[in-house]
């Protein structure tokens, strides 16, 4: 559009031009003076006009040249953006679509459902597995009695430092001795009365019994507990 405005431009320099010279040969022939300097005056004006003209045309070519450039740019970044065409899309019919469709729907190795519950019952062993090492690791509750045990001379004459001696030579697993005492009985007698401690599952007062009779020289069978068993915590 530019270009067609630089060619009217140029027309109408022409055609602004053209009646004047045929005016100035008419004149020189046969017009008296003033009309020539009138004349002489309207080519003056004329060729100011005309480079006002050239330089207008000038700048819009300039400006033609600009945008060209512009566009030529543009057009080269928007090419190299471009994306790729995409492949045509293979049109399927109703009939091959809905086949596809099916062998979706049919499942033949069964990969879905049956995966995921493997995995979920790999999940679940794994977690038991390690629920039951950690409870192995933990000490179960062990149950204890306090028993308070009383030890008979045969008389009098019986060294009770020696027979407390003997019965705390006593050791096994599971048990544990504590204090003891000397109470009186009766004629100068007096009986060792004992305490300890003992866990359910491994000591019990038949096997107490039967290792601290064994010390017949000091002891006087039955061993008697004393009142009833006290319940421990672990």
């Amino acid at each position: 559009m530019l270009k067609m405005q630089i060619l009217r431009y140029e027309q109408a320099s022409f055609s602004s031009w053209f009646p004047l010279l045929q005016s100035a040969s008419t004149t020189s022939s046969a017009g008296p003076g003033g009309d020539q300097n009138e004349l002489i005056a309207r080519i003056a004006n004329l060729e100011v006009e005309n480079q006002n003209l050239h330089s207008v045309v000038a700048d819009l070519q300039l400006a033609i040249s600009k945008l060209e450039t512009r566009l030529n740019t543009l057009e080269k970044s928007s090419t190299s953006h471009h994306p790729s065409a995409t492949p045509p899309t293979q049109k399927v019919g109703p009939s091959e679509a809905d086949d596809e469709d099916e062998d979706d729907d049919i499942d033949l190795f069964g990969s879905g459902d049956e995966e995921e519950d493997q995995e979920a019952a790999k999940v679940r062993e794994e977690r038991l597995r390690q629920y039951a090492e950690k409870k192995s690791k933990k000490p179960g509750l062990i149950a204890k009695s306090s028993i308070l045990l009383d030890v008979k001379p045969w008389d009098d004459e019986t060294d009770m430092a020696m027979m407390e001696e003997c019965v705390r030579s006593i050791q096994m697993d599971g048990l544990v001795w504590g204090a003891s005492k000397l109470v009186p009985v009766g004629y100068g007698i007096k009986k060792l009365q004992i305490q300890c401690v003992v866990e359910d599952d491994k000591v019990g007062t038949d096997i107490l019994e039967e290792e601290i009779t064994k010390f017949e020289d000091y002891v006087s069978p039955p061993l008697v507990p004393r009142g009833a068993f006290k319940r421990l915590g672990p």
